[in-house]
């Protein structure tokens, strides 16, 4: 096996694994009793330190033990969870992964650690020594008020009870002979002696037949199935009940969670397996539901044929704890490999490589269908048009498969504001809808640097703390609320806070005393809160260990927008602040509208066009010199591709031009273009270094003629058209 291929598939692991202890904890807080989530904390540290074992990262496996022991004792019962407590687990949660990248990183994984790093995994395993000792404790005074008969004994003690038949001495077998083989395992702390009820007079009792029964204490390191073969051969002449020890009954809770999946089958096995039952048990319960299900009707039986784990309780065979957890852990053993059926890991850049070439078989199907049509052989149309079709739904498939519900990271965010608000001291609730709406994972994972540097803005800035929020007659908890939906062939994430909002003439003094505006520059309310991305501009006097002022709105602007994306902001003083942020579904290929303009060919992202309007010779001419135009009564900012291009060329007799109606957001513009080509399939095709500063181009495609063609950056059109209309002028597209 590929050594660096097992360690990265190690890292994914842990990672998924790291998150869902992550989003099982902050569950904890709102419901530590819930078992699935406390599961889900087992397990992650088990599965790690399993792992890590196979690797020889030994020091994974000592911290990851210790933190999974204390959460066996947390699944029993023994140690309460408190807030404190998860407060420390999610500590140990940061602390795996910095412990997992440190050792994975280094040359040496056996070799000493990080002293820092060290000295952080003992002062958190001190803390949970702490944890674990005071919480016991607390139990243990718990135990002793009034409602402790309702909690379980604790007790180290094997309980044994035997209850001989009448032929056990005819048949040759001494009962103390057990007492004194089962003595020489472990210790016998009591044995009571009782007579069979039945056999109470004299008269009653035959000298040749044995009427003993034992109830047996018994202290020693073994399991049931070494108990059970103390008697093994009296198992045809006494009942045997052997009940075991709660630290017995922990050690199989942890070993039903610990079974592979793959090994958990019918739950009478999965009971042998983990030591938990004797085949004699399980025995006598199977001929108990065979005699049950013979004395009852064919309806009867379907609808009251008892479980075996529910015979095994009743007769004391186990305790209903472990029939529970077993069956828990065969309900999830089988929904995790019905999913894996459905699911199988591809490494990303595979997937990347086959992107690629569906982008270069959509190019070669444009070409083919150019060639046919010059060739004028029109019995070949009807087979381009269905080799068009197929291309076009293995493109849509392929991209599908780099779909991931964009709530897998938005999650990541409860643990941001959580640990912010109990920084800053303020009460903020996240609230995220639409999380299972799908995005490309490059994408994803490109936004999720903005969206931190939003959510942190909103905690810290925009959230005012209780006493605030009080006396302004709002709630004491402030709302951090995510949603993310689809729309018009984009994605929109929408972060709002009911914070304070953004004063906007602060906004405006501040953007003039940074030289940004001029005083006498006439702003609308929307143009003068988009300053706030301007590079460098904040409101804020004070800067704070979580987001500084709040500066570097410029960097999350140039963020989303190298994504081909836009963000918009709207504020209301007192109210609160909504950032919204607009990302196409995917970067690698998308639906495009083909326009002329002068000598060359553009392709507008088809999603963000509304409609086209033919502008006749006599209104063309009217709007020279315009940077708007009034099309039914609506305003439209426009802009001319030939005059932004500046590639008119010459043009013989009166110009036939064509406008675009665009949309961006919730606005419109329209660009004035001199032919309209039709819709296509596009490949996007990075420009490079070299014309980075080309204003008003997210990249370009190779056409089916082998042409080039730009590719529209709508964002920064509708930005160039703004300052056109604000009487900027006209501007050149390179800046």
């Amino acid at each position: 096996m590929n050594l660096d291929s097992a360690r990265q598939s190690f890292l994914a692991e842990v990672a998924e694994l790291l998150q869902s202890m992550e989003d099982a904890l902050l569950a904890l807080e709102d419901d530590p009793d819930d078992p699935e989530s406390l599961n889900a904390v087992f397990r992650a540290m088990h599965t790690i330190k399993g792992t890590g074992g196979v690797f020889g990262y030994e020091a994974i496996v000592e911290f990851t033990h210790t933190v999974e022991t204390l959460m066996d004792r947390v699944r029993s019962g023994q140690v309460p969870l408190t807030r404190p407590l998860i407060a420390t687990l999610l500590e140990c949660r940061d602390h795996t992964a910095r412990l997992v990248d440190a050792i994975v990183a280094a040359s040496v994984p056996d070799g000493p650690l990080d002293p820092d790093l060290a000295r952080a995994g003992e002062s958190l395993l001190a803390r949970l020594g702490r944890s674990g000792d005071a919480d016991q404790d607390a139990a243990a005074v718990a135990r002793s008020e009034p409602d402790a008969k309702y909690l379980p004994v604790v007790s180290d003690l094997w309980m044994i009870t035997l209850r001989f038949k009448r032929d056990t001495f005819r048949d040759g077998i001494d009962p103390l002979s057990f007492l004194r083989y089962l003595g020489s395992l472990g210790e016998l702390v009591h044995v009571t002696t009782r007579l069979d009820p039945e056999a109470r007079h004299a008269d009653d009792f035959d000298p040749e037949s044995c009427y003993l029964q034992f109830g047996i204490g018994f202290r020693g390191e073994v399991d049931k199935p070494t108990l059970a073969g103390v008697f093994e051969f009296a198992d045809q002449d006494c009942e045997i009940r052997i009940l075991e020890p709660d630290t017995a009954h922990s050690k199989y809770l942890e070993l039903l969670a610990a079974v592979p999946d793959e090994q958990v089958g019918w739950i009478g096995d999965l009971l042998l397996r983990i030591g938990a039952l004797t085949r004699s048990e399980l025995d006598r319960a199977l001929e108990t539901q065979a005699v049950e299900a013979r004395g009852s009707t064919e309806g009867d039986t379907k609808a009251h044929k008892r479980r075996v784990g529910e015979i095994l309780v009743e007769q004391g065979s186990i305790k209903p704890a472990v029939v529970e957890q077993a069956a828990r852990t065969q309900e999830a053993a089988r929904a995790r490999r019905q999913e894996e059926t459905r699911f199988i890991r591809v490494d990303a850049q595979r997937l990347g490589h086959l992107i690629d070439l569906i982008g270069e078989l959509v190019t070669s199907s444009a070409a083919i269908r150019v060639l046919v049509k010059r060739a004028g052989i029109e019995d070949m149309n009807e087979v381009v048009d269905g080799v068009d079709y197929l291309v076009a739904e293995i493109r849509d498939n392929a991209l599908q498969l780099r779909m991931v519900p964009i709530g897998e990271s938005l999650s990541r965010f409860k643990r941001v504001v959580r640990d912010a608000s109990r920084e800053l001291g303020k009460e903020i609730e996240l609230v995220i809808t639409g999380g299972e709406t799908e995005l490309d994972k490059t994408v994803v994972e490109k936004m999720i640097d903005p969206l931190t540097h939003l959510i942190r803005n909103a905690v810290d800035h925009g959230i005012e703390t209780p006493e605030v929020r009080r006396a302004r007659g709002k709630p004491a908890q402030g709302t951090v609320r995510i949603n993310a939906y689809h729309d018009s062939g984009h994605i929109v994430v929408e972060i709002a806070d009911d914070g304070a909002g953004l004063n906007v003439e602060r906004i405006r003094a501040k953007a003039e005393a940074a030289g940004l505006v001029k005083p006498e520059d006439v702003l609308t309310r929307e143009e003068t809160l988009r300053l706030i991305f301007a590079p460098g501009l904040s409101t804020k006097e004070q800067a704070t260990n979580l987001s500084g002022r709040g500066v570097g709105m410029d960097v999350v602007r140039r963020n989303i927008e190298a994504l081909r994306g836009t963000v918009e902001l709207d504020s209301r003083l007192g109210e609160g602040t909504q950032v919204t942020i607009v990302l196409p579904l995917t970067l690698a290929i998308i639906d495009g509208f083909l326009v002329g303009a002068g000598p060359d060919q553009y392709v507008i992202p088809l999603a963000q066009v509304a409609e086209c309007v033919e502008m006749d010779a006599e209104r063309s001419a009217r709007q020279q010199g315009e940077h708007y135009i009034n099309l039914r009564g609506e305003v439209l900012p426009f802009i001319r591709l030939t005059d932004l291009f500046e590639n008119a060329g010459i043009q013989q007799g009166p110009r036939r031009e064509s406008l675009v109606v665009v949309r961006f957001g919730h606005h419109k513009m329209g660009l004035v273009v001199d032919t309209l080509l039709g819709e296509l399939q596009t490949v996007i095709k990075p420009l490079g270094k070299v014309f980075e500063r080309l204003r008003g181009v997210a990249g370009a495609t190779i056409l089916g003629t082998g042409d080039i063609a730009l590719i529209l950056d709508v964002a920064e059109l509708a930005a160039i058209a703004e300052g056109q209309r604000a009487g900027a002028g006209k501007r050149s597209a390179v800046a």
